[in-house]
C-alpha cells in the first residue's frame, strides 16, 4: 500500500488561456487526490482553437532529459498519461516514457482530430506513430473522429447501431488497450453517449449525456482527466466513465447558460468541489 497519494506523470502540452490540457488536468486531478507531475510538450499563450497570434514554445528537448533525473532520482509512477503532441519525436519520447515505467496504468487520449477532421499540425505519419503509443496504452479515450483515424475507416456523421458500436470498441482493443473509451458517439436511439469496453470482463457501457450545440475546448482533456483519477481511487471502468460524463453535463450546462464566448472554455471551477464528493452513480447501462 502506497504512503503517499498515487502519482501520475501527465505528457500534455500547457496553454495558458482557455482551459484545456494542463490547466485543467492539474486542478482536475489534484482534486480527486492524484498527484500530477506536468511534464509540458508545449507552452502556448492560448490553445489554438480560434486564437490568433498564438505564442508557443516547444518542449520537444525537455521530455528526455526529465526522464532521466526521474530515473536517477527513482522516482515512480502509478499512471503515465499522455494527451496533444505537436511532433513525432514528441510520440518519440512519451513511447520511451512509457517504456520506462512498465508497472504504471498507461492512459492515452490520442488528440488527433475532431468532426471528421484531422487537426493541421497532425500529418498522415503523425497519425501512425500516434498508433504506435496506443499499442501501449492500458486504456484509451478516442473521440468519434479519432476512432476512425486509429481504425483506417472514413467518418461518417451517420449514428451507430449498438453492434457497430460494439465492434469499433473491440477493433480498438485489438490494437492493444484492455479499455477503450470513445466519447462523444450519436447511437441509432439518436442519443448522444460516452461508450466503453473492458476486455478483462468482455463488457461493454454507454454512459447517456445531454447534447449542447456548442464545442468547448477542452471537454476531451477534462472528461480523460476524470476517468483517469476516478479509476485510479479504485472506481470501475463504467462508474469512472459516468462520473466523468456526470460532471462534464453540469459544467457544460453552467457555461452554456451564461452564452460566454466557446473559446473560453469550459466554466468548470465552480463544480470542481464534486469531485471531491461521493454522488451515487447510476447512469451506466450495458452497450
Amino acid at each position: 500500500m502506497l504512503n503517499r497519494p498515487c502519482r501520475t506523470a501527465a505528457i500534455h502540452d500547457l496553454s495558458g488561456f482557455g482551459r484545456c490540457s494542463l490547466s485543467v488536468i492539474l486542478p482536475v486531478l489534484s482534486v480527486m487526490g492524484i498527484q500530477v507531475v506536468p511534464l509540458p510538450t508545449a507552452v502556448l499563450s492560448t490553445h489554438t482553437g480560434g486564437f490568433q497570434d498564438v505564442v508557443l514554445r516547444d518542449l520537444s528537448d525537455f521530455l528526455e532529459p526529465s526522464l532521466a533525473q526521474y530515473q536517477k532520482e527513482s522516482i515512480d509512477f502509478e499512471c503515465v498519461y499522455t494527451g496533444f503532441m505537436s511532433s513525432e519525436s514528441q510520440i518519440d519520447h512519451a513511447c520511451l516514457f512509457v517504456k520506462s515505467f512498465p508497472k504504471a496504468l498507461i492512459v492515452v487520449d490520442p488528440v488527433m482530430g475532431d468532426q471528421g477532421k484531422r487537426y493541421r499540425t497532425y500529418s498522415a505519419s503523425m497519425c501512425a506513430r500516434m498508433k504506435d503509443l496506443v499499442r501501449t496504452a492500458n486504456i484509451i479515450t478516442p473521440n468519434v473522429t479519432e476512432a476512425s483515424i486509429l481504425l483506417d475507416e472514413p467518418y461518417s456523421t451517420v449514428p451507430w447501431t449498438s453492434q457497430q458500436c460494439r465492434t469499433k470498441l473491440l477493433k480498438l482493443s485489438e490494437l492493444g488497450p484492455e479499455m477503450v473509451v470513445i466519447t462523444g458517439v450519436q447511437l441509432a436511439d439518436l442519443t448522444m453517449n460516452n461508450v466503453g469496453y473492458d476486455r478483462r470482463t468482455n463488457s461493454f457501457w454507454r454512459v447517456p449525456c445531454s447534447y449542447v450545440p456548442v464545442n468547448y475546448p477542452g471537454t476531451g482533456d477534462l472528461f480523460c482527466s476524470i476517468l483517469v483519477g476516478a479509476y485510479l481511487n479504485g472506481d470501475s471502468l463504467p462508474i469512472a466513465m459516468d462520473r466523468a460524463t456526470c460532471f462534464l453535463e453540469m459544467a457544460i450546462k453552467r457555461t452554456f447558460s451564461y452564452g460566454t464566448d466557446p473559446r473560453y472554455g469550459v466554466s468548470f471551477e465552480p463544480v470542481l468541489a464534486w469531485l471531491s464528493e461521493e454522488p451515487y452513480l447510476d447512469h451506466y447501462e450495458s452497450l
